[in-house]
């Protein structure tokens, strides 16, 4: 049986490597990327880490991630009518697209659909995060250069 390639050539077992190196390099319970037209979904699970087909995790990421969503005590609420921006991948949060550069969004800015929020690095990539919602940015809640999970939390928006 032939094993299957990326376009680049690359064989799917180096990606998924690659994957693995960087769940056990980041500590990672899970790990979504799309490459090329493939979505390649890894889940740490007892005694070692699965492959899931897409879309067979619980909205929001993982089974812990959502029992997380109960806030403790003394940590800030969201309003009923916030909008949540999470990530939709794994990678490091950067507020700007360079050091040197303005954030693309403070607290206190008002926001439209497109506009982009944040950059997310994942595999050498950088992806521009763009908000779906129109509204006040509320709170930003990871740090700059914080590697974020998916599905976790980055933006509220008030609209």
């Amino acid at each position: 049986m032939q094993e299957d390639r990326r376009p680049d050539g690359v064989p799917e077992t180096d990606t998924i490597k690659d994957l693995l190196e960087i769940m056990h390099e980041h500590d990672l319970d899970a790990l979504k990327v799309k490459v090329g037209e493939k979505i390649f979904e890894l889940v740490r699970r007892e005694g070692g880490i699965a492959m899931m087909p897409a879309g067979a995790m619980p909205p929001g990421g993982t089974a812990s991630a959502a029992g997380a969503a109960a806030a403790a005590p003394g940590t800030p609420q969201a309003s009923a009518s916030a909008k949540k921006v999470t990530a939709p991948l794994v990678g490091v949060f950067y507020r700007s697209a360079s050091p040197d550069t303005e954030p693309f969004v403070k607290v206190g800015d008002r926001v439209e659909p497109g506009q982009v929020l944040c950059i997310l690095e994942a595999m050498k990539l950088f992806n521009e995060i763009n908000s779906d919602y129109a509204g006040v940015v509320a709170r930003i809640i990871p740090e700059n250069g914080e590697l974020v999970s998916l599905g976790q939390e980055m933006f509220w928006i008030e609209p």
